[in-house]
């Protein structure tokens, strides 16, 4: 039987409670979050969501581009780590916006109850910008330093540790480094930092159910 907006949200808080307020996590898990981080272009500080709907890849948009295919790892972190790699790198040289989120709808959890869309494709320009990026062969490639799971997590979960078995969303947070090349030798490079939430079920491997609207270290 499918289970209303309120129950799904109420299962995924009696794990996040310490780590995000109700309003908090009604905001994760429906997608209506309003800040995201974003990759940047020259002068850039932000860029606007992109469409809930990821693209259907046609004749001309076949194949992911740059987009790695998620990784069979059943390890939480492990795969939160190759997640924010993903989220970090993109390449308009060889890949158009609609592969950019066709490849990163592959790493999302196929559980629909679960998995928020908007939260990850958030985090790709909207495709003014990208035709702009595109125009200086703008590209991206991350490598991260550490991920571990919130002490706030850690401490929701010692205290309830079978409320995580209805959904086994795990929240991890990723810290690690973000280098940019462009026309003409253009290089630039910022420290970044994301909370994913990771469903990692038991037997299965991991999959990206949703990005955090803020970073909870």
């Amino acid at each position: 039987m499918a289970w209303s907006a309120n129950r799904r949200i109420l299962i995924v808080a009696l794990v996040l409670t310490a780590l995000l307020t109700v309003a908090g996590t009604v905001a994760w898990f429906t997608g209506r979050a309003d800040q995201h981080n974003t990759p940047r272009s020259p002068g850039e500080t932000s860029s606007a969501l992109a469409s809930p709907e990821a693209p259907k890849p046609d004749g001309e948009e076949t194949g992911a581009g740059s987009i790695p295919s998620p990784p069979q790892v059943a390890e939480p972190v492990a795969f939160a780590k190759a997640a924010a790699v993903m989220l970090w790198s993109y390449d308009t040289r060889i890949t158009s916006r609609d592969q950019q989120l066709a490849g990163m709808r592959e790493w999302l959890s196929k559980e629909t109850e679960y998995a928020d869309w908007v939260s990850v494709a958030g985090q790709v320009p909207d495709p003014l910008l990208w035709s702009r990026m595109a125009d200086q062969d703008q590209y991206a490639t991350a490598t991260v330093t550490e991920g571990h799971f919130p002490s706030a997590f850690k401490q929701a979960l010692a205290e309830d540790p079978s409320a995580i078995t209805e959904a086994y969303i795990y929240v991890v947070t990723v810290n690690g480094k973000q280098k940019i090349g462009w026309a003409k030798g253009g290089a630039g490079a910022e420290e970044r930092a994301v909370t994913l939430a990771v469903q990692c079920r038991p037997d299965h491997d991991c999959t990206l159910a949703a990005l955090a609207p803020s970073v909870t270290q």
